[in-house]
């Protein structure tokens, strides 16, 4: 039996496009913002021109082209008032378009938590989608490996990092927010997204009156007894009121400061035991002077 001839894809092709007719990639996860790094990329723009083409596949039944790479570009010479880009036309598929997309922005460093966890999001879905396709798709990534294994190949990122930052694209907006902020670390943010979208909102309502975010350990305790069916607000707000222990205050003191003082041979153990022991025999000789003691 036969097989059908590959269906032959159309080259790439070189042009110049005008900005009115591009459109930004449709949920792309990259914050295109006019901040330092832009003014710095418009004034390289100013000077020496774009010297990079920026990368755009066809609409359909349209003479109008989606960004693959280049949003910021595109950006930046708008807001310089230029007309015009240097483009390459690409001719390929919705899941092939979307891993270049990741490939060609995801090696940036200006990157959030969030832009990248949503990235590897977007082609982890579309390279499951075209692992089992036909060997002339130019984006065939075989059956042999995991996915997220295949991802972490073009990436500076381990297969373990890459599927904990696509667990933080099921925490709820608030959350995600705090993640890129720094306000929140990673760890107990991907802990915390396993959990459902209403005890995620009991954990920023908490966060939103105490301004004190959970540390790891609470987050996993917390992942705990919901799998158990147990963690509500109460149980968050027990939870979160602990004392961490960075939150304990420590007064350091240089050894060469009292080790003339110590003991031979005290241990620091045994010289913290020491200060202590003095501390409260001060403190009580002092509360008999006044005849207030707590007895």
């Amino acid at each position: 039996m036969s097989k059908e001839p590959a269906e032959k894809k159309q080259k790439p092709k070189l042009a110049n496009i005008k900005i009115e007719k591009l459109h930004p990639f449709e949920g792309h996860p990259y914050n295109i913002v006019d901040d330092e790094s832009m003014e710095e990329l418009k004034s390289s723009i100013e000077e020496k021109g774009l010297l990079n083409r920026i990368i755009v596949q066809p609409i359909e039944n349209t003479d109008e082209y989606e960004i693959i790479s280049g949003h910021r570009r595109v950006h930046a010479a708008e807001l310089l008032g230029i007309k015009e880009v240097p483009a390459i036309i690409y001719f390929i598929d919705r899941d092939e378009a979307t891993v270049l997309m990741v490939d060609s922005n995801c090696q940036r460093e200006s990157l959030s938590p969030m832009e990248k966890a949503k990235a590897y999001k977007m082609k982890y879905e579309a390279m499951k989608k075209t692992a089992g396709r036909p060997a002339n798709n130019s984006c065939q990534v075989g059956t042999n490996f995991r996915t997220d294994e295949q991802l972490a190949e073009n990436s500076n990122d381990s297969a373990r990092q890459i599927q904990r930052l696509i667990r933080l694209t099921y925490l709820v907006p608030e959350l995600q927010q705090f993640v890129d902020e720094g306000k929140m670390k990673v760890s107990p943010a991907v802990e915390i997204s396993f959990l459902d979208e209403e005890l995620q909102r009991d954990i920023v309502d908490r966060i939103d009156e105490t301004e004190i975010f959970p540390s790891h350990a609470q987050a996993r305790r917390m992942r705990q007894l919901a799998t158990e069916g147990s963690l509500d607000y109460d149980s968050i707000n027990e939870i979160m009121s602990e004392l961490k222990p960075n939150q304990v205050e420590k007064l350091k003191i240089p050894m060469d400061s009292i080790r003339q003082y110590a003991p031979r041979g005290a241990t620091p153990k045994d010289i913290e035991e020491l200060v202590v022991y003095l501390m409260r025999q001060n403190y009580q000789r002092q509360c008999r002077m006044r005849d207030d003691c707590e007895r």
